[in-house]
């Protein structure tokens, strides 16, 4: 656990849900609530990076460790680095944890699912995805899939990632999940990168990794996490938590 850092960027300014890490659900902020899914998950130190510091406060005010970073990053893992560099100068962590802050109903134990795959040799970078099940999805632009090669069975090496339906024929489809983990010198480099021409096609960020020539691990996991990117999104939050407290 100590080679393990998790970061859960946030920032006030998404498009579609201004403030979103801040939305109440149930008398909590939504960051919060993902902060206490991190620490559930018992896979290493947790930080908030953040460039706002009504994030920064809600945090401590729970008893959470944040970090303040700069406002201009373009990306989450630019954010994580920059926390990373902040928190753990002497590289004390090997493996980093990209968490999105918009997921408040994360089952804690995908966290230690991510992380998984890196403890073998070969893989760069590591993340989740989960057999689509519903019909709609397939088809759907907004839910990222993942092609692969299977390595187990409950393992894939990412051979791209798409919104289209792919891949053709028979078999399942997945529904990838933005979580990610990284080597640490995996992560640098990629944020190092300027961005590819799938990545800038597909508007997927994890295509750079692929088109630089770095390995992508997938476990294979049974539930997806809401993301929480509009109202309707944030009821569903808290109708789900408070039913499960």
């Amino acid at each position: 656990m100590s080679r393990n850092l998790i970061v859960i960027p946030a920032r006030m300014q998404a498009t579609r849900l201004p403030g979103k890490p801040l939305a109440d659900i149930n008398g909590e902020p939504m960051i919060v609530h993902v902060w206490r899914r991190a620490m559930a998950a018992e896979a290493g130190r947790v930080v908030v990076a953040s460039d706002a510091e009504e994030i920064l406060a809600a945090v401590r005010a729970a008893g959470g460790e944040a970090v303040m970073t700069r406002a201009d990053h373009q990306s989450g893992s630019d954010r994580v680095f920059e926390a990373v560099s902040r928190i753990d100068p002497e590289g004390d962590a090997e493996f980093i944890v990209n968490l999105q802050g918009d997921l408040p109903t994360l089952d804690p134990a995908l966290v230690a699912a991510c992380l998984a795959p890196l403890a073998d040799k070969g893989p760069d970078i590591s993340t989740l995805a989960a057999a689509i099940e519903e019909s709609s999805e397939r088809t759907n632009p907004n839910v990222v899939k993942v092609v692969g090669t299977p390595l187990a069975a409950d393992r894939l090496r990412a051979l791209y990632f798409t919104r289209a339906t792919a891949p053709h024929g028979e078999g399942p489809l997945y529904h990838h999940i933005g979580i990610y983990g990284y080597r640490r010198f995996a992560l640098e480099r990629f944020i190092s990168m300027p961005p590819s021409y799938l990545e800038k096609r597909e508007k997927l960020e994890q295509l750079r990794a692929l088109e630089s020539g770095m390995r992508i691990d997938v476990a294979i996991v049974d539930t997806v996490p809401l993301g929480v990117d509009t109202p309707a999104d944030l009821d569903r939050a808290r109708q789900l938590l408070a039913a499960s407290a």
